[in-house]
């Protein structure tokens, strides 16, 4: 089998689909090209165990399955510019790389903040050299924390910086209550008394004006003209999809990368795409292509694309069965975990307590049409178990669409 297969992203997702594609047939040459300088690791770590100073790199480094031990990296190069009718991809310093396959995986990076004052002093979390840098700042005695954003990274960078002793942690955010864009207001409402009950402090219903200080931030400006004394402010406020490296090519890049159930982008059979970068529909609840920025999706789209792109390839049909993955996620803070399977965002208008209370554990269920769509356990071991269980009836839920 002759031929190249481009993989642009070397993280989990890159990594997930050079392995795919060799468990689908793919027997020719396969080059991942990533902008960090690492092999692929784990993330969701980074804004908990690596910044607690308690993971070191080694031990969270993916380690690559032997089918894959023949790939090309190119590591510390950055996609910049791809012409897909001519099926090359050109990397930052000139070089042009032709390819007979392409895999879009370039993920995420965090959203700025847009707003006036110092950039020295503010933090994001995303890559390993973030997490040591705000780790480094959040260790300095006296150390006065504000949070922009009360999402997941937000709330887990809190938790973490109360665990190191931090006294002033501060969580800022638009909306009322931390997480309740996923989680609804049920959930949300007990995550922010548990929070505070171990000493975070919220300013919620308001956003950021500015940041004080000269060459680097003193405090927050808040909407209501309020000062926020800060040495470190962490800003949490979403993503942005890289993906100006395929403009010019009539590609929905509106949010993420389009694709159809196949992972296909644009029409091209040729190109794919697969982790939170891809905008896929999901047949298990509709047609509405969505991206999911989930740890499980990585696999569950780059075994799809995989198949579909081999199949191209070698001149054979792509297996038809719908795509429909059951999104999963994870997320401890303090000494509790958040744990879900489906798609809760889909059933918010229907919230309903399975088990618990909201002072305790607490085990809820997301419906839509009467329909389960998602669960989400709050609290110790035994409901994050529970959830788990849900989970076998979540899988064997009919898909929706075909």
């Amino acid at each position: 089998m002759s031929g190249r297969i481009l993989v642009a992203g070397a993280s989990m997702a890159g990594l997930r689909a050079a392995e795919q594609l060799r468990a689908a047939g793919w027997t020719g040459a396969i080059t991942l090209v990533g902008d960090e300088p690492h092999m692929p690791y784990n993330r969701p770590p980074l804004s908990k165990e690596v910044l607690a100073g308690r993971a070191p790199f080694e031990s969270l480094a993916f380690r690559p399955r032997a089918s894959v031990a023949d790939v090309e990296w190119r590591l510390g190069r950055a996609a910049v510019a791809a012409r897909l009718d001519e099926r090359n991809l050109e990397l930052d310093g000139g070089e042009v790389l032709a390819y007979d396959g392409l895999v879009v995986a370039t993920g995420m990076r965090p959203r700025r903040l847009r707003c006036p004052g110092p950039l020295a002093g503010r933090h994001t979390v995303r890559t390993l050299a973030d997490a040591q840098g705000l780790r480094t700042a959040l260790t300095r005695p006296g150390a006065r924390v504000v949070v922009v954003g009360a999402g997941f990274i937000g709330c887990e960078v809190a938790a973490t910086a109360v665990g190191l002793g931090v006294a002033e942690v501060t969580v800022v955010d638009p909306l009322p209550l931390p997480m309740v864009g996923p989680l609804g207001e049920l959930l949300a409402r007990s995550l922010l008394r548990r929070h505070e009950a171990r000493g975070v402090r919220f300013r919620l219903g308001t956003g950021v004006q500015g940041f004080e200080g000269e060459r680097t931030v003193t405090g927050v400006v808040l909407d209501d003209g309020s000062v926020l004394p800060a040495d470190v402010v962490v800003e949490s406020v979403g993503s942005i999809a890289n993906t100006e490296w395929l403009d010019g090519n009539g590609v929905d890049l509106s949010d993420g990368v389009l694709t159809d159930g196949l992972l296909r982008v644009g029409g091209r059979a040729e190109v794919v795409a697969v982790g939170d970068v891809a905008r896929f529909p999901n047949a298990r609840y509709d047609g509405v292509p969505r991206r999911v920025e989930h740890w499980s999706i990585p696999a569950d789209t780059a075994k799809q694309a995989a198949k579909a792109l081999v199949a191209q390839l070698v001149g054979s049909e792509p297996e038809p069965a719908p795509f429909a993955p059951l999104p999963t996620f994870w997320s401890d803070q303090h000494d509790f975990r958040l744990q879900s399977f489906g798609a809760p965002t889909l059933g918010l208008a229907d919230v309903r307590v399975l088990d618990g209370d909201t002072d305790g554990d607490l085990l809820a269920g997301y419906h839509r049409d009467g329909r389960l769509v998602g669960v989400v356990a709050l609290g110790g071991p035994g409901v994050a178990s529970a959830a788990a269980r849900h989970r076998d009836e979540l899988l064997k839920q009919p898909a929706l669409t075909a």
